[in-house]
């Protein structure tokens, strides 16, 4: 029988960070916590949107603003936290018209990683059990331009950029582990992937056409975000291996377990490169 989110164990007394909770899997993700008696902090770019998705979960959940574009909206978001057990690394976008970050980074993987990259270091003396890292299969896409992360001398694809930007989440997920367990940390950092679910996500192409492929895609063969979002929920609420990536088994559909990646994403040299660039891009390093 394949695992659901009516399978996830108490989370009384147990506090759980969500980026990008105000939609989508986000949102999905923190409603079960907050159902199974987790205080969880739905982090959030626009709090607005954040409070509207508030409204419609149960339990103990509130708002706080975080701008992952923003590293001075990190750092400050970082400072409010006293402790917390499981930071789930969800927001994302895709695919989206090119763009920078407020610190200059193209938009994708200024969001993706090295805003998720930033929060978790930040955050890590904090935690007490795990980090999860949302990835997706689109990762196989993806090539780390070690000379060139930020697409400024290369021309700009906004899939290849995607692509890119969940390879990172991997190699992030990957070098974390190591070096917690270099540490001596019990802490653990796992990744999921939730398949292709329909979600807002697919709706900020920047290109009509696209837009229209996108919700013929959703609508004839994406899962719901309730299933994209199980796949979260396993990997924040199960015994598992360090770096462990979770995701469907047929990589759209099929029950919740661990999941393939690309030889790429277990590259320890370009993961521990990406991870020195990532701390001299955001001038955050590894405080453990």
């Amino acid at each position: 029988m394949s695992w659901t989110a009516a399978d996830l164990p108490s989370f009384a007394g147990r506090t759980v960070i969500v980026t990008g909770a105000n939609s989508g899997l986000g949102l999905v993700t923190a409603r079960e916590l907050a159902r199974v008696g987790a205080h969880v902090t739905l982090a959030c770019r626009n709090s607005g949107k954040g409070q509207e998705a508030a409204a419609t979960m149960t339990g103990d959940v509130e708002v706080r603003s975080l701008d992952l574009q923003d590293l001075a909206s990190i750092k400050e978001f970082a400072d409010g936290v006293s402790s917390v057990d499981v930071l789930i690394n969800n927001a994302g976008i895709m695919a989206v018209p090119f763009a920078t970050t407020k610190d200059g980074f193209e938009s994708q993987i200024g969001t993706n990683h090295l805003g998720h990259f930033a929060l978790t270091n930040l955050l890590l003396p904090k935690v007490t059990d795990r980090v999860v890292t949302v990835s997706s299969f689109m990762h196989l896409l993806g090539k780390i331009s070690l000379k060139d992360l930020n697409w400024k001398a290369r021309p700009y694809s906004a899939w290849l950029a995607y692509g890119q930007s969940k390879l990172a989440n991997l190699l992030f997920t990957l070098e974390l582990q190591k070096r917690l367990d270099a540490a001596g940390s019990p802490l653990k950092s796992d990744a999921a992937h939730p398949g292709y679910s329909a979600t807002n996500l697919q709706g900020h192409t920047g290109n009509r056409l696209g837009t229209k492929v996108w919700d013929a895609g959703n609508a004839l063969l994406a899962t719901s975000a309730d299933f994209g979002a199980r796949q979260t929920l396993y990997a924040a609420s199960q015994q598992l291996p360090g770096n462990t990536f979770i995701g469907p088994r047929f990589a759209m559909r099929g029950p919740t377990g661990p999941s393939p990646r690309s030889p790429l994403a277990s590259n320890q040299a370009t993961a521990k490169a990406l991870w020195r660039l990532s701390e001299q891009l955001t001038a955050i390093e590894f405080p453990l």
